[in-house]
């Protein structure tokens, strides 16, 4: 069918007197010096109605000759594709260029999403069996055609009862769907962080159904208010930081565990001193150690190996290997080496050396460090060091990663600014004095006190 950009709106309603004083509203347009009109029976109507027009317009939409309607109407009205083949369309799409954990947030995404664009709730073991199928085979597109029957019968069923796509349209199903990605499983609020990662997915599996012609615009975009939960605020809870007594004692606890506890010292001193995340300490080789034989010195860090599982990764390794988050490939940075790190490398080095790679920490196997390895050490150290009550009951550097959150603090209490403490943990500026503003408070009378002497007070 022919189609044309010559279109002419008509912004004025033309009203219709009816019988017993009712009236009806009618708007005109031009397409190509063809004329159209259009009757609703109340204003309201009538003007979304023109609203979708000129909003066709303002995209610089094209319009059909013999209709008068916009090309995106007509694309909506054909697709007739369900959100579920469309959902493995497109994580299929973002397969190829994603890093192995991209992969794995995007899927938490459409599993959060896929049973509201489901007819008929399912709850319970039914709920928990399809979540797992959804999670583990047919949103990975490395693993889809490989799914047991009888995860294949469940998924041919989910995939008959999906609803449209084009059903996201709908202002009560969007958002629906805006709610499920703010939700966790437990019915409690998400992070903001986590709920802002899942809502990107949900925008952009939307912007390319927009591009493939399955929606005539972002459904989102159509959400003046959107309902959101009191989202958790996304700040390092000071309660999980460890101080330096703290840290130190457990670093000493993960010295005396049996195996791979002695070797992993050093590990996770890299964390606590050098601020450094799982996967770089992981990839962190003798190369990178700018260090004297005493005294402070420095790392360069040149990339990263975060654990993924390799069920994401494209050559089913557990780890994957990627560039510094938030850089390019082949860009590193600069991070300070205390002189107590300097010294637990140099003892670390004389007694396990470095693997072929030159990686200084490997499994007792060879190979990286497995991700399960380093967490039960972890689990293990925090009783030994802490006791066993307390390491159950406390939030106190439950995680490993706690002590990148600590070395972070501590940097930021001893008065060092915090553009350079950005770089050097390799974050924003804005993201550091978000998720570390509660770790800045209590510094009023400091701050008071350079004032008075500033002023000669």
């Amino acid at each position: 069918m022919e189609t044309t950009f010559d279109v002419r709106l008509s912004e004025t309603l033309m009203v219709n007197d009816l019988a017993k004083g009712k009236h009806s509203y009618t708007l005109r347009w031009r397409v190509a010096k063809e004329g159209f009109s259009l009757t609703r029976t109340n204003r309201t109507l009538a003007n979304k109605e023109l609203a979708k027009l000129v909003s066709a317009v303002g995209r610089g939409e094209a319009f059909y000759c013999d209709t008068g309607r916009p090309i995106s109407e007509a694309r909506v009205t054909a697709s007739k594709v369900s959100f579920y083949d469309f959902a493995c369309q497109y994580i299929d799409m973002k397969w190829p260029s994603a890093a192995a954990n991209s992969r794995r947030s995007i899927v938490d995404a459409l599993v959060a999403v896929t049973p509201v664009m489901l007819k008929g709730r399912k709850t319970g073991k039914e709920a928990k069996a399809l979540r797992g199928a959804l999670y583990k085979w047919a949103f990975n597109t490395g693993r889809r055609n490989d799914a047991p029957e009888d995860v294949q019968a469940l998924l041919k069923c989910a995939a008959g009862n999906s609803k449209q796509l084009n059903d996201l349209a709908k202002a009560e199903t969007i958002r629906a769907a805006l709610a499920a990605v703010g939700t966790k499983l437990d019915g409690k609020p998400a992070s903001r962080t986590y709920m802002a990662r899942r809502r990107a997915v949900l925008w952009n599996l939307c912007e390319f159904a927009v591009e493939e012609g399955h929606l005539a615009a972002n459904p989102i975009t159509t959400i003046k208010k959107e309902r959101r939960a009191k989202y958790t605020a996304d700040v390092v809870d000071p309660a999980t930081v460890p101080n330096p007594q703290q840290a130190e004692a457990l670093l000493q606890a993960v010295g005396s565990l049996p195996g791979s506890g002695p070797r992993m010292v050093a590990f996770f001193a890299s964390m606590y001193y050098a601020a450094l995340r799982p996967g770089e300490a992981a990839e962190l080789t003798k190369a990178n150690l700018h260090i004297p034989d005493e005294g402070r010195g420095k790392l360069y860090l040149t990339g990263s190996t975060p654990f993924a599982g390799g069920a994401w990764t494209d050559d089913g390794e557990e780890r994957d290997k990627r560039q510094l988050k938030h850089r390019d490939v082949g860009t590193g940075r600069w991070t300070p080496c205390p002189s107590k790190l300097t010294g637990i490398y140099h003892q670390h080095l004389e007694q396990f050396g470095v693997d072929p790679h030159g990686r200084l920490f490997w499994g007792q196997r060879g190979g990286m460090v497995p991700g399960k390895t380093y967490q039960t050490i972890w689990s293990a150290a925090r009783v030994a060091a802490f006791g066993e009550e307390m390491a159950r009951a406390s939030k106190l550097a439950k995680r490993p990663y706690d002590l990148r959150h600590a070395a972070v603090s501590t940097w930021l209490a001893s008065g060092v600014e915090p553009k350079r403490v950005a770089d050097w943990a390799g974050q924003s500026l804005e993201v550091l004095m978000r998720i570390y503003a509660k770790c800045l408070d209590g510094r009023e009378e400091q701050a008071m006190d350079r004032i008075e002497t500033m002023l000669g007070g």
